[in-house]
């Protein structure tokens, strides 16, 4: 069965960006850079919201490192605004209910599926029951006075088994867990 990853980009508080802070923080490296060159999932399909798409097209169009092989990928985009046919190529806009439409991708494809950025989307994929694995890569930064886009407001409480982690350019830290939805504290 195809699986489905989430994928977030984080400060150590938990942003998912920060105001008048360029991409990855500006901290971004040789080693993080060749690692997202070569396209970890790069078979898999990509899922964002809209907010995300227009994001991430702009980055694309702006020639903003290591986005360039997002054009070149599989997206499925998660929108009741927007309107098709999307700009961004390779891109597929689906109006309807996004858990029910990955619940049946799950079910009835064959392709593993990912997301970038898109803190609704995956939220709404992770109470559905349908996230197998997070991927959080947290750059080395606070950004309490500046930060955006809290990316766990509004979750539930979930538990995480780490399954791999890695270290990028000394400073970097990928972590990857596989979560569970908690119907309260460990233990009570």
């Amino acid at each position: 069965m195809p699986e489905l990853v989430v994928d977030f980009i984080t400060s150590l508080d938990g942003y998912a960006s920060a105001e008048g802070w360029p991409g990855w923080w500006g901290l971004e490296g040789p080693e993080y850079l060749a690692w997202l060159g070569e396209s970890p999932e790069a078979d898999h399909l990509v899922l964002m919201g809209a907010t995300t798409y227009r994001l991430m097209h702009g980055f694309t169009e702006d020639g903003e490192p290591g986005t360039d092989v997002l054009g070149g990928m599989d997206k499925v985009v998660f929108s009741r605004t927007l309107t098709g046919p999307l700009e961004w190529q390779n891109s597929t806009l689906v109006a309807g209910d996004a858990a029910t439409a990955v619940r049946e991708m799950k079910s009835q494809g064959d392709r593993s599926m990912r997301t970038i950025g898109s803190l609704t989307l995956c939220r709404s994929l992770l109470e559905a029951g349908l996230v197998d694995r997070f991927r959080v890569v947290m750059f080395p930064v606070i950004t309490g006075a500046t930060g955006a886009e809290r990316i766990y407001d509004g979750y539930p409480d979930v538990g995480l088994d780490m399954v791999d982690s890695r270290t990028f350019d000394g400073q970097i830290q990928l972590v990857e867990y596989v979560p569970t939805i908690l119907d309260g504290p460990p233990g009570t």
